[in-house]
């Protein structure tokens, strides 16, 4: 009897999770680094599983060809944005997801962003290696520090959360908050939890750690970046659509705010002629907010075992329910 069959969308997966799928499963792994729309709609046709990341979009085409075999997608991500939750339900396919396993690491990523964007490391460190750094000035490379600024967190769940406890730890003159109601936790940092807007005006950093939906798409727009101090810093750490990416542009290109700092942005991987691209006071990562080693390989098994979970038609270790 064969075995179903499960389609790896990328490369790169630790062999460890791949090995895990394959005393269960046919395994076939995309060809190219990260599968492309037309070899998906090639291959999955028949499928029992896809195992993805937030990169591949999952839509109804995808689900379609597949076809009736299709039971399960398993994202190595905690955002899920980019599967087709209503069609994947009205087929009855379940989805995985790799939540909480992350949360330590992209909150040290957070933190590095920060201090990176607010310091001008990456504008130091390119200085060094082009001939720059020729005198020193007193003010030459000054960035604002952390100590006594206002941090205000968009989004506290365990990220936001995480972020907030070691942040609080640089004498942090006071902690801005969003979320649907009061966390205990951060309120025990001395966290207040405030409007968006509040938060905006207020703070001198502006973290985004928020997941991407239709009430949160844009919610850093023109208007409120129009309500940031100058000096402010915006650090994206969620999904690229929570801002409004060319009116941020244009505030970074006016010098109405400080600068950013972006581990995530529109689109992916972001074209070498952006705007963006230009700037000394924009920090940009290529989404490796959970790029440790031991995040990655639990993420992977984690996601093995969600698919494992419905072939066994039993409660997965951490499931989407929409």
């Amino acid at each position: 009897m064969s075995k179903p069959k499960v389609f790896i969308a990328m490369k790169g997966v630790p062999e460890v999770a791949i090995n895990l799928l394959r005393k269960r499963f046919e395994v076939e792994i995309c060809e190219s680094i990260q599968s492309t729309k037309e070899e998906m709609l090639k291959k999955i046709p028949g499928f029992f599983g896809i195992f993805c990341c937030p990169s591949i979009m999952i839509n109804e085409e995808v689900m379609k060809a597949a076809g009736p075999s299709l039971k399960v997608i398993g994202t190595m991500s905690v955002g899920y944005d980019h599967v087709n939750l209503p069609v994947m339900k009205t087929n009855g396919i379940r989805l995985g997801y790799t939540p909480d396993v992350l949360t330590e690491t992209v909150a040290e990523t957070t933190v590095g962003l920060l201090i990176s964007t607010t310091r001008r490391f990456f504008e130091a460190n390119h200085a060094v290696k082009t001939g720059g750094w020729k005198n020193w000035t007193p003010t030459w490379m000054c960035g604002k520090g952390i100590k006594n600024s206002v941090v205000g967190i968009i989004g506290c769940g365990n990220i936001g959360t995480s972020i907030a406890k070691k942040l609080v730890t640089f004498e942090i003159s006071q902690l801005l908050y969003t979320s649907r109601s009061e966390k205990p936790a951060v309120k025990a940092l001395g966290g207040k939890l405030v409007t968006v807007d509040e938060l905006v005006e207020k703070s001198d950093f502006i973290i985004l750690a928020i997941a991407l939906n239709e009430d949160t798409k844009f919610i850093i727009n023109g208007e409120r970046l129009a309500k940031m101090k100058s000096h402010a810093i915006l650090v994206n750490i969620g999904r690229g659509g929570l801002i409004d990416q060319d009116e941020l542009i244009k505030a970074l290109q006016e010098k109405r705010i400080g600068g950013a700092g972006l581990d995530v942005m529109t689109p992916e991987p972001l074209p070498l002629d952006n705007p963006l691209m230009k700037m000394d006071n924009v920090v940009l990562l290529p989404h490796i907010g959970s790029a440790s080693i031991e995040t990655r390989i639990e993420m992977a098994l984690i996601t093995a075992n969600n698919i494992i979970a419905v072939l066994d038609n039993k409660p997965m270790p951490n499931e989407v329910h929409c």
